[in-house]
């Protein structure tokens, strides 16, 4: 490591830019109603109690009269696809908030559509720092999605991923991984769920940064197929287990997934608008009876090679949050397409106990 005594603005510029920050939009409204937005990286949290933040912004800049004016301000904190969002802000333009979409906040501030998160401020002092002034400001609410952050270092925008997992947990997003021993948990029930829904076929399946993702099979007494591979990536409209995280898991996480696979199984005449609304209007039926259906045409049937009823129910950990999903699958002539018979309800039940089970067990 080099040590310097003397060192310009461009030296110093880089050692500061060894430090990986977020990227925030900060927004005001002028007294005559303008809107201003700047960006910057130099948000902090000071305090929890009470919830304070800090922010600085040049002197120079072409928004410092807005700031000055106003006592409130939001802190928008941009997701990691808001790159164009962040550098359009960040250059000098007379109406930086046209066109993008925006609601009004805390006395009229700008809070802008899609970020990972927004505080929206007010404003109890500020101080000189040098060419900056530094802004502290109360928080008085704050939105919060499950969106990746945007991240800083090294004058090049970044994406931050979990240390334990590496960058694939960047393929993953925030969706939750079922640590081994509760996979092991779930696994160990599911010889006598099998027989609490009638002798059919289980498949336990996990979110995988493709997708839903097969990890275990229980083949019943009277198995559907010998089929039965295990990391198979499942179509996630036209299966059971994918219907059941993309009805239960936030929709941040499953919407590329959705979005692609009706585009894969799009008919030549299909309206892209009908086919969503189809899937939509199945995913609400879906989440209201709390079990996913995937009945005679479905990627169970090509998978098997005969025609096949399935249904699946999401298991969740000790957070709350979906980790798995469960499906049982049979002939047609053996498992009816009802929701309601005993078998699906019984699975549904099945799953429930076991998310009971791990919010004991829990984290």
């Amino acid at each position: 490591m080099a040590y310097l005594s003397t060192f310009d603005k461009r030296q110093l510029r880089n050692v500061f830019g060894t430090f990986t920050t977020g990227v925030t939009i900060v927004s005001t409204r002028a007294s005559d109603g303008k809107a201003y937005g700047v960006t910057a990286n130099s948000f902090t949290s000071v305090s929890l109690d009470p919830p304070l933040v800090l922010w600085s912004q040049a002197n120079t800049s072409s928004s410092f009269g807005a700031f000055q004016q106003n006592d409130s301000f939001a802190v928008n904190i941009l997701a990691d696809d808001q790159i164009s969002l962040s550098n359009h802000f960040a250059k000098s333009r007379d109406d930086k908030f046209n066109g993008v979409a925006h609601s009004d906040g805390l006395n009229g501030v700008p809070v802008i559509d899609g970020v990972a998160a927004h505080l929206e401020c007010t404003k109890v002092a500020t101080y000189p720092g040098g060419d900056h002034v530094l802004y502290l400001g109360q928080v008085e609410r704050v939105g919060y999605s499950h969106r990746r952050p945007l991240a800083f270092s090294g004058g090049r925008y970044m994406v931050p991923y979990s240390h334990d997992l590496g960058p694939l947990s960047v393929q993953l997003g925030d969706a939750r991984i079922a640590h081994p021993d509760t996979v092991r948990f779930v696994v160990e029930s599911m010889s006598s769920i099998s027989r609490e829904v009638g002798f059919h076929s289980l498949c336990l399946a996990v979110w995988g940064n493709h997708g839903p993702t097969t990890i275990y099979w229980e083949p019943s007494s009277r198995p559907v197929s010998g089929n039965f591979p295990t990391g198979l990536v499942l179509s996630v409209t036209s299966s059971a287990l994918g219907r059941a995280f993309a009805a239960f898991m936030p929709s941040e996480l499953t919407r590329k997934f959705v979005d692609e696979d009706l585009r894969l199984f799009r008919g030549a005449d299909q309206d892209p608008e009908e086919q969503r609304a189809e899937f939509d209007v199945e995913m609400t039926a879906t989440r209201e009876r709390g079990l996913a259906r995937a009945t005679v045409a479905s990627a169970a049937s090509l998978l098997h090679k005969v025609p096949t009823n399935a249904f699946a129910a999401p298991v969740y950990d000790s957070t709350g949050s979906m980790i798995m999903a469960m499906s049982m699958i049979a002939h047609v002539e053996h498992l009816e397409e009802s929701c309601e018979t005993a078998g699906p309800q019984a699975l549904k039940a099945a799953c429930a106990r076991l998310s009971q089970a791990l919010a004991r067990r829990g984290p």
